[in-house]
């Protein structure tokens, strides 16, 4: 650890290595709903009847918005903190256990990337319905809104893709830094606040 770095957060999993090269931000590739229902297809065989809900969210998730090539998936599992009911399953099936955030709604991330021999980069949000009901409605609200509003759609496209241009040392202060404008659209949504 270089010795200006932060610590790493409790909730990652794993080292937090500095994101060394620019975000990435691609145009919208007609591909992305395919590799979802993939993703939605090994989910699904893993977990079977666990997996409450598996649905597509994220920049992705919109038609013609352009996005970093991550495909974001909303898992709901009946108790997320009861790991041993679903992790097990999930890293047979490939996927790797990234985040673990007990203090916010007992929220789960877990990844499968390119560059550890995944055809494509996912990150695998879970969460239950009785911890996270309103942030589950914020993303599924953020992306509908997002399908249907053109303006808004473009303006976190033009946001998302001026901030590609900067460097951030870590990804997590890319998403960060798009916090106002999301929170701005949602308002318009009707959206609850941020849990």
């Amino acid at each position: 650890m270089v010795q200006d770095d932060p610590p790493p957060p409790a909730a990652v999993v794993g080292a937090v290595t500095p994101y060394a090269v620019p975000v990435v931000v691609v145009d919208p590739d007609p591909a992305w709903p395919v590799v979802f229902q993939q993703e939605h297809d090994a989910i699904r065989g893993a977990l079977g009847a666990i997996a409450l809900t598996v649905e597509h969210v994220g920049s992705t998730s919109v038609p013609g918005l352009p996005a970093k090539p991550v495909i974001d998936v909303l898992l709901l599992v009946p108790d997320s903190a009861d790991e041993p009911t679903y992790l097990p399953a999930l890293e047979e099936a490939g996927y790797t256990l990234r985040i673990r955030e007990p203090d916010w709604l007992e929220h789960r991330v877990l990844y499968r990337r390119v560059e550890d021999g995944s055809p494509h980069n996912v990150n695998v949000h879970v969460f239950s319905p009785g911890r996270a009901e309103a942030e589950v409605a914020r993303m599924r609200m953020f992306r509908d809104w997002l399908r249907s509003h053109p303006d808004d759609r473009d303006l976190y496209a033009a946001t998302k893709r001026e901030l590609a241009t900067r460097r951030w040392r870590y990804v997590q202060d890319y998403a960060d830094a798009k916090t106002e404008v999301v929170e701005a659209i949602l308002a318009r949504a009707g959206a609850p606040a941020a849990p």
